[in-house]
Protein backbone atom coordinates (compact mmCIF):
# COMPACT_ATOMS: atom_id res chain seq x y z
CA UNK A 1 0.00 0.00 0.00
CA UNK A 2 1.42 3.48 -1.00
CA UNK A 3 1.24 6.26 1.21
CA UNK A 4 0.32 9.88 0.33
CA UNK A 5 3.86 11.89 1.41
CA UNK A 6 1.85 14.55 3.00
CA UNK A 7 -0.14 12.00 4.68
CA UNK A 8 3.36 10.12 6.31
CA UNK A 9 4.73 14.00 7.03
CA UNK A 10 1.52 15.06 8.46
CA UNK A 11 1.66 11.63 11.06
CA UNK A 12 4.98 12.47 11.96
CA UNK A 13 4.69 16.42 12.67
CA UNK A 14 1.69 15.16 14.61
CA UNK A 15 3.57 12.65 16.70
CA UNK A 16 6.50 15.61 17.14
CA UNK A 17 3.64 17.25 18.86
CA UNK A 18 2.15 14.58 21.06
CA UNK A 19 5.89 14.07 22.20
CA UNK A 20 6.43 17.82 22.67
CA UNK A 21 3.35 18.09 24.49
CA UNK A 22 4.07 14.97 27.16
CA UNK A 23 7.01 17.45 28.08
CA UNK A 24 5.17 20.41 28.56
CA UNK A 25 4.81 20.34 32.05
CA UNK A 26 6.48 18.68 35.34
CA UNK A 27 5.13 16.19 37.32
CA UNK A 28 3.45 16.56 40.29
CA UNK A 29 5.75 16.78 43.25
CA UNK A 30 9.18 17.70 41.12
CA UNK A 31 10.99 21.07 40.33
CA UNK A 32 9.17 22.93 43.07
CA UNK A 33 12.31 23.73 45.24
CA UNK A 34 11.44 20.99 47.70
CA UNK A 35 13.45 18.00 48.97
CA UNK A 36 11.58 15.00 50.16
CA UNK A 37 12.50 13.92 54.50
CA UNK A 38 14.71 12.33 55.14
CA UNK A 39 13.65 8.40 56.31
CA UNK A 40 13.84 6.86 59.56
CA UNK A 41 12.73 4.04 61.36
CA UNK A 42 10.31 5.49 63.70
CA UNK A 43 7.99 8.48 62.42
CA UNK A 44 6.93 11.23 64.91
CA UNK A 45 5.28 13.07 62.15
CA UNK A 46 3.77 10.59 59.92
CA UNK A 47 -0.32 10.23 59.83
CA UNK A 48 -2.97 9.11 57.30
CA UNK A 49 -4.65 12.11 55.18
CA UNK A 50 -8.61 11.99 55.89
CA UNK A 51 -9.81 14.82 53.42
CA UNK A 52 -8.18 16.47 50.35
CA UNK A 53 -9.79 19.95 49.38
CA UNK A 54 -9.04 22.87 46.79
CA UNK A 55 -8.63 25.55 48.35
CA UNK A 56 -8.27 27.82 45.85
CA UNK A 57 -7.45 27.51 41.45
CA UNK A 58 -5.31 30.34 40.40
CA UNK A 59 -6.67 32.37 37.65
CA UNK A 60 -4.57 32.61 34.95
CA UNK A 61 -4.38 35.72 32.91
CA UNK A 62 -4.45 33.92 29.82
CA UNK A 63 -7.94 33.31 28.00
CA UNK A 64 -9.01 29.89 27.90
CA UNK A 65 -8.59 29.72 23.96
CA UNK A 66 -4.99 31.13 24.07
CA UNK A 67 -4.17 27.44 23.65
CA UNK A 68 -6.02 26.02 20.65
CA UNK A 69 -5.98 29.57 18.51
CA UNK A 70 -1.82 29.41 18.50
CA UNK A 71 -2.07 25.88 18.47
CA UNK A 72 -4.20 26.50 14.97
CA UNK A 73 -1.99 28.86 13.78
CA UNK A 74 1.07 27.16 14.23
CA UNK A 75 -0.36 23.82 12.83
CA UNK A 76 -2.31 25.31 10.18
CA UNK A 77 1.12 26.82 8.78
CA UNK A 78 2.90 23.95 9.19
CA UNK A 79 0.81 21.70 7.04
CA UNK A 80 0.38 24.67 4.34
CA UNK A 81 4.45 24.67 4.12
CA UNK A 82 4.51 20.71 4.42
CA UNK A 83 1.53 20.83 0.99
CA UNK A 84 3.71 23.39 -0.56
CA UNK A 85 7.07 21.09 -0.71
CA UNK A 86 4.74 17.90 -1.29
CA UNK A 87 1.97 18.62 -4.11
CA UNK A 88 1.12 20.85 -6.52
CA UNK A 89 -2.75 20.37 -6.42
CA UNK A 90 -4.65 23.32 -4.48
CA UNK A 91 -7.28 21.08 -2.91
CA UNK A 92 -4.42 19.20 -1.29
CA UNK A 93 -3.16 22.18 -0.08
CA UNK A 94 -6.14 23.22 1.22
CA UNK A 95 -6.92 20.03 2.94
CA UNK A 96 -3.56 20.08 4.76
CA UNK A 97 -3.87 23.40 5.87
CA UNK A 98 -7.25 22.44 7.45
CA UNK A 99 -6.13 19.14 8.86
CA UNK A 100 -2.85 21.21 10.32
CA UNK A 101 -4.98 23.77 11.69
CA UNK A 102 -7.31 21.04 13.58
CA UNK A 103 -4.47 18.77 14.44
CA UNK A 104 -2.70 22.26 16.27
CA UNK A 105 -5.64 23.94 17.97
CA UNK A 106 -6.50 20.37 19.52
CA UNK A 107 -2.84 20.00 20.89
CA UNK A 108 -2.46 23.39 21.78
CA UNK A 109 -5.96 23.03 23.88
CA UNK A 110 -4.51 20.40 25.41
CA UNK A 111 -1.33 21.72 26.71
CA UNK A 112 -3.28 25.04 28.00
CA UNK A 113 -5.76 22.30 29.84
CA UNK A 114 -2.73 20.36 31.12
CA UNK A 115 -0.85 23.82 32.50
CA UNK A 116 -3.97 25.33 33.82
CA UNK A 117 -4.28 21.83 35.76
CA UNK A 118 -1.53 23.00 38.21
CA UNK A 119 -2.68 26.27 39.28
CA UNK A 120 -4.37 24.49 42.31
CA UNK A 121 -3.51 25.04 46.23
CA UNK A 122 -4.72 22.09 47.98
CA UNK A 123 -5.26 22.00 51.80
CA UNK A 124 -4.44 18.61 53.20
CA UNK A 125 -6.10 17.29 56.17
CA UNK A 126 -3.65 14.42 58.05
CA UNK A 127 -4.60 12.66 61.10
CA UNK A 128 -1.55 12.32 63.11
CA UNK A 129 -0.64 8.80 64.13
CA UNK A 130 -0.38 10.66 67.74
CA UNK A 131 -4.36 11.19 67.52
CA UNK A 132 -4.11 14.92 66.60
CA UNK A 133 -5.05 16.46 63.18
CA UNK A 134 -2.84 18.74 60.61
CA UNK A 135 -3.86 20.56 57.96
CA UNK A 136 -1.07 21.50 55.14
CA UNK A 137 -1.35 23.89 52.22
CA UNK A 138 0.25 22.67 49.08
CA UNK A 139 -0.17 23.65 45.27
CA UNK A 140 0.52 19.57 44.19
CA UNK A 141 -0.63 16.72 45.61
CA UNK A 142 2.67 14.34 44.32
CA UNK A 143 0.61 11.04 44.29
CA UNK A 144 -1.59 11.96 47.45
CA UNK A 145 -4.80 10.86 48.06
CA UNK A 146 -7.49 10.17 50.50
CA UNK A 147 -6.24 7.29 52.96
CA UNK A 148 -2.82 7.99 52.07
CA UNK A 149 0.17 7.56 54.54
CA UNK A 150 2.01 10.69 54.64
CA UNK A 151 5.24 12.19 56.55
CA UNK A 152 4.23 15.90 57.38
CA UNK A 153 7.67 17.84 56.61
CA UNK A 154 8.85 20.96 55.74
CA UNK A 155 5.10 22.76 55.74
CA UNK A 156 3.89 20.06 53.30
CA UNK A 157 2.88 16.17 53.07
CA UNK A 158 4.78 13.66 51.74
CA UNK A 159 4.22 10.01 50.39
CA UNK A 160 5.71 7.34 53.02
Amino acid sequence: MNQHPIRLAGAAALLACLAAAGCATTSPGYGGGYAPPPTSGACYDCGTVTRIEVAAVRESNVPNATGAVLGGIVGAAAGREIADRETDSEGRKNTATVAGAVAGAAIGNAIQNRAQANNSTYNVYVRMDNGRTTVVSQNDLGGIREGSYVRVYDGRAWLR
